[in-house]
């Protein structure tokens, strides 16, 4: 009776040893997820600035970081770079879950490199297209001049293109959740009344990440989870 106790004991004890090695494989660390988690240090930064800092300052940056039509005319480069360095909105949290669910697997199986290159694409890519269909709407007077300068930050081009792309490294059944998650995300903005903006860039996001399954699957790749060699046998008598 004590000996069959004690391997109850041992094999309970082993699956959690089991669980938190799983566990240990799929949590970012600084070491195999510098971008996520430097990129979420840098935007809780910024969210608290624009949080408790001098208004007046805020808006200032905010607007000069601002990826309208009318920076992109003057300064196209400041404002692509800079947009990406807030928010939307003075919550943070969710952009925590949105990078640990997309950006940190993601540069888990490419590396932080591709990631960021990823990352980068989406954001440049949906900001680009989005802006030339206000430019095209404001010129037919689909929208009124007001739209070549209202406010556009945030990082959701890239969580999105990030998300679009894991779903190429994924098995089937990973790849049809992830992007009918993506799918029941943007499908939420347009029956919530998304803005013009937004309801163009989300979807092209989307498509810019899973324009680079090909390239991604042709890189070296690693596990999402980190394997571990089985423990040895001991040797009979």
């Amino acid at each position: 009776m004590a000996a069959s106790s004690t391997g109850s004991t041992a094999a309970r004890r082993g699956r959690i040893r089991g669980l938190l090695r799983s566990l240990r494989g799929v949590l970012p660390t600084p070491r195999r997820n510098p971008f996520a988690l430097g990129y979420l240090a840098l935007l809780l930064g910024t969210t608290l600035f624009a949080r408790f800092g001098d208004p007046q300052l805020v808006h200032h940056l905010q607007a000069l970081s601002s990826t309208d039509v009318h920076n992109l005319a003057h300064h196209p480069v400041l404002a692509l770079a800079a947009s990406g360095l807030w928010v939307a909105g003075p919550v943070w949290t969710p952009y925590l879950w949105a990078f640990l669910l997309t950006v940190a697997p993601l540069e888990r199986r490419v590396g932080a490199r591709r990631a960021a290159g990823v990352f980068a694409a989406g954001h440049v890519g949906a900001t680009l297209v989005s802006q030339s269909v206000v430019l095209a709407a404001v010129a037919a007077r689909g929208l009124p001049v007001d739209a070549l300068g209202d406010l556009d930050i945030g990082v959701s081009y890239g969580v999105l293109a990030s998300l679009g792309a894991l779903a190429g490294l994924l098995s089937p059944a990973g790849r049809a959740l992830a992007l009918g998650v993506a799918a029941a995300l943007i499908g939420e903005q347009y029956v919530d009344g998304t803005d013009v903006v937004t309801g163009i860039g989300h979807p092209v996001a989307l498509l810019i990440g899973i324009a680079l399954w090909l390239p991604l699957r042709r890189g070296p790749r690693r596990p999402l989870r980190r394997r571990t060699a089985p423990a040895a046998l001991p040797a009979r008598a």
